[in-house]
């Protein structure tokens, strides 16, 4: 079982990382939510994996905290309910927000994910209402981001550089930073009314030049490529 992946972001793809691990490249299935908080190409990223077997076909989907993993693997338990389905709700609500939707039974919130019809969203709260609590309960302990292990010698394998001495390396501040903007951008761009799929394409080019930008620089931004042409 791969349980966490740690290495170089090499490519973004729609709903899809590449991270080379030493010369290793692994394709991970992320959410919007992930997919928008994922750091410039070249940097050290980490993502806890599960691995999805099928009779002919092996898929690695990625999360940053094991509660999201947990609540994935939870959600995968409802009859009907796909990896990537699962991906597309936690991907529109967050962990928080599919605890929440489940706790209040809000079926409306769980069938705004992509692909999750109104059947499928009852099936989610009904199977799942009695199990949430318990999940719910270790969300406080689980709720830490993956890092990159040994995080300097895996940047300096991957992309050399000095190292600094005397420092603590500020790679994991501005790494949290920089997600903790990017969810806020896309937070505040689906509460517009904009889809989240495109929301978070928009961020992922828009941080792909400019990756240091403020939340409401990244929204203006935003906001101006999502606006329609012509």
């Amino acid at each position: 079982m791969i349980g966490k992946i740690s290495g170089r972001l090499d490519w973004r793809g729609p709903d899809h990382v590449l991270i080379d691990v030493r010369g290793v490249g692994y394709i991970i299935f992320v959410s919007d939510r992930t997919l928008a908080g994922m750091p410039p190409l070249g940097q050290a990223v980490a993502l806890f994996t599960e691995l999805v077997v099928r009779e002919d076909l092996l898929q690695l989907f990625g999360f940053v905290s094991m509660i999201e993993k947990e609540w994935h693997k939870l959600l995968t338990s409802v009859q009907g309910v796909g990896p990537k389905a699962a991906l597309s709700m936690m991907g529109a609500l967050g962990s928080d927000g599919v605890a929440r939707a489940i706790n209040l039974g809000d079926v409306r919130a769980i069938q705004s994910a992509q692909g999750v019809g109104p059947k499928l969203a009852q099936r989610v709260i009904l199977e799942l209402k009695s199990k949430a609590p318990s999940l719910m309960a270790l969300g406080s302990t689980l709720s830490g981001e993956a890092a990159p292990d040994d995080a300097d010698s895996v940047v300096e394998n991957l992309i050399p550089m000095p190292r600094k001495q005397g420092k603590p390396s500020a790679d994991g501040a501005a790494s949290a930073a920089r997600a903790s903007t990017m969810a806020d951008a896309l937070s505040a761009l689906t509460n517009l009314g904009y889809g989240t799929g495109d929301a978070a394409s928009a961020l992922a080019a828009i941080t792909t030049d400019a990756p240091n930008l403020d939340t409401q620089s990244l929204i203006r931004a935003a906001l101006k490529a999502l606006a329609p042409k012509g």
